[in-house]
C-alpha cells in the first residue's frame, strides 16, 4: 500500500563503501553526506494550494549569490545556500523557517526511495542505450551494430518513440525501496544499502519510501 512523504533530505553522495553485519557478511553500502539543511519556506494548501517547504543545503560563497537570492534567504535568517529543492509533504506543521534537517531523520533499518541524476555517457548507439542485440559479425554480413529498419512502408516516417541512438546518462533517476543501513549523526552521514544513481558529489535526494 502506498504511503506520503513526510520526511526528506538533500546529500551528496560520497563514494561506496562495504561494511559487515551483525552475522560477519558483507553488506555492499553506499556513503551519503547528508544534510543539515534548513528550511526555508513553508507552503500551506490554504495560502498556495499545496503542503510543501523549501530547503536549502551546502554552504554558497555570499560574492556568488545574486541579491533576489540573497534577499531570500536573509527572510529566512539563513546564510546563502548552494542547493534549494522543494518538497510536497503532508506533516508541514511538524517543520519551522530555520530549522536544520540532520541525517537523523531517518534511522537503521528503514527503506528510502533514492533521487539523482545519472551519469553522463554522451552519444551512444542503440546496442550500450538500448541493450539491442548485434548482428552477425561475419565478414559478409554487413550489418553489425546499427539500427536497422526504421519506417513502416505506408507512413513512410519514423514513428515518434522509436528506440535509436542518442544522448545516454545524465537524466533524472529515482531507486525505490532502499534500505538505510547505518546513521552517523555527528558526521552527517547515511549508509545505504546497494548503488545509488549518479557520479561522487553528486547531488542525491532521499525520501521515505511511498511504496514501503
Amino acid at each position: 500500500m502506498a504511503g506520503n512523504l513526510n520526511k526528506a533530505i538533500l546529500g551528496v553522495k560520497v563514494g561506496m563503501a562495504q561494511i559487515f553485519d551483525e552475522e560477519g557478511k558483507a553488506v555492499p553500502v553506499t556513503v551519503v553526506e547528508a544534510g543539515p539543511c534548513t528550511v526555508l519556506q513553508k507552503k500551506t494548501e490554504n495560502l498556495d494550494g499545496y503542503n510543501a517547504i523549501q530547503v536549502g543545503f551546502y554552504n554558497l560563497k555570499e560574492k556568488l549569490a545574486n541579491k533576489p537570492i540573497k534577499g531570500h534567504f536573509k527572510k529566512a535568517n539563513v546564510k546563502p545556500l548552494r542547493f534549494i529543492r522543494e518538497f510536497r509533504i503532508d506533516n508541514v506543521d511538524q517543520y519551522e523557517v530555520g530549522q536544520d534537517i540532520q541525517a537523523d531523520v531517518f534511522a537503521s533499518g528503514e527503506l528510502v526511495d533514492v533521487v539523482g541524476t545519472s551519469k553522463g555517457k554522451g552519444f551512444a548507439g542503440g546496442v550500450k542505450r538500448h541493450n539491442f542485440a548485434r548482428g552477425s559479425m561475419g565478414h559478409g554480413s554487413k550489418y553489425h551494430r546499427r539500427p536497422g529498419s526504421l519506417a513502416a512502408k505506408g507512413p513512410a516516417r519514423v514513428f515518434k518513440g522509436r528506440k535509436l541512438p542518442g544522448r545516454l546518462g545524465g537524466s533524472r533517476v529515482t531507486v525505490q525501496g532502499l534500505k538505510v543501513v547505518k546513521v552517523y549523526p555527528e558526521r552527517n552521514l547515511i549508509l545505504i544499502r546497494g548503488s545509488i544513481p549518479g557520479p561522487k558529489r553528486g547531488l542525491v535526494t532521499i525520501k521515505n519510501s511511498v511504496k514501503a
